[in-house]
């Protein structure tokens, strides 16, 4: 047991001067301040509360006409969530017509403001949306629901309240061909998570940088270190991870019992049954991608994504394995992908990332009628 909290610790610590470094790409990465006017509320899609979610129109954040962000309140997490919300130019002026969908899953110690820094997808092809994912959420519904964070059942969320309110009020295409659920770091053990654990509802996924393979004791040892709040670890440095707005990320808000997400992390005795359950890379749950669209992307050039390299490789074997058709991109140093790609942890190499894949879905999008 102390091995994997000293393991937790010292994931924490390298990763601490990681998240220094990457700090240099803050500035472009910051977004303009939201200007919230009656007149441009007014002008936005009518939102109806449903499917358990509470709307507070008063908080509603307006970025442009086709960019905004709602706030909500539910049962199942404690406190206001937010919810930003992109649309099509085209959306208001084609009211016949419905758009896929994608869903972005931000990293950990972000928020939904992250989607500013990866510009592919405000796409005129779909409609993105980015629902609030914790800072250390990590898309699940936690095994203890008394700690500091409260009521903490981010899998409900998102998947039994979030994907039909957005069904409910602005017009969508809800057949799994025409939504994607995508993300990075955190979000991308979510991304890939949330395609096993409901292929009904996904038929694309992308998971950039994932910490998506639970028998890398790195990958477990980055979650503990989220509840224990040890900042630095797998922390996504971007315009809104600090909430001073010096594009540092700060933490993951207060401490929690290293047991609290997904139970104990240790192989003792199946202890760890949870996490073996969700693992993405577990041969069972990549099975049931077997009608899905999936990228995966990395860098292998930190001290991150070395260890994401590593999961990404794992789970290309074990679908190669399976038979599932899927595309790994390891783009090594960066070079391969953008100038501006460094092959670690940030968005320097994200943005691009995304914007090699987001044509490729609006292709996939198109191809399914």
């Amino acid at each position: 047991m102390m091995s994997l909290r000293r393991t937790a610790a010292g994931t924490a610590l390298a990763l601490a001067a990681l998240t220094g470094a990457t700090a240099a790409h803050a500035d472009t990465l910051r977004t303009a301040p939201a200007v919230t006017a009656p007149s441009a509320v007014a002008a936005l899609p009518a939102f109806t509360d449903g499917h358990g979610l509470t709307v507070l129109p008063w908080a509603t954040e307006v970025h442009s006409p086709t960019d905004f962000t709602l706030t909500v309140t539910t049962k199942q997490l404690s406190g206001q969530h937010k919810i930003r919300v992109l649309l099509p130019a085209g959306y208001d002026a084609a009211p016949e017509r419905r758009w896929p969908v994608t869903y972005f899953l931000h990293g950990g110690g972000g928020t939904v403001d992250d989607v500013a820094a990866a510009p592919a997808l405000h796409s005129d092809s779909m409609i993105t949306v980015v629902p609030d994912g914790g800072l250390k959420g990590w898309y699940a519904d936690w095994q203890m629901q008394n700690t500091a964070e409260g009521a903490a059942n981010w899998e409900t969320f998102h998947l039994t309240q979030v994907v039909p309110f957005i069904d409910a009020n602005l017009r969508t295409r809800t057949d799994r061909e025409h939504r994607a659920v995508v993300g990075l770091s955190m979000g991308g053990y979510g991304s890939l998570h949330y395609a096993e654990a409901r292929p009904d509802l996904f038929g694309h996924v992308a998971a950039l940088s994932g910490g998506i393979d639970f028998g890398i004791p790195q990958v477990r040892a980055a979650v503990l270190a989220t509840e224990l709040n040890l900042t630095g670890a797998w922390c996504a440095v971007s315009s809104s991870s600090s909430t001073s707005g010096s594009g540092k990320c700060t933490g993951y808000g207060p401490y929690v019992d290293s047991d609290a997400i997904f139970g104990s992390p240790y192989p003792v005795f199946n202890a760890d049954r949870v996490w073996k359950a969700v693992d993405p890379a577990a041969p069972a749950n990549l099975a049931k991608l077997s009608r899905t669209g999936i990228t995966l992307y990395t860098g292998n050039n930190d001290v991150i994504d070395v260890h994401t390299a590593a999961a990404s490789k794992t789970v290309k074997a074990r679908l190669d394995q399976l038979g599932v058709p899927s595309r790994l991109v390891n783009y090594g140093n960066g070079a391969s992908l953008a100038p501006g790609c460094n092959g670690g942890h940030n968005y320097g190499c994200w943005a691009p990332a995304f914007a090699d894949y987001v044509p490729r879905l609006e292709a996939a999008f198109a191809a399914a009628g």
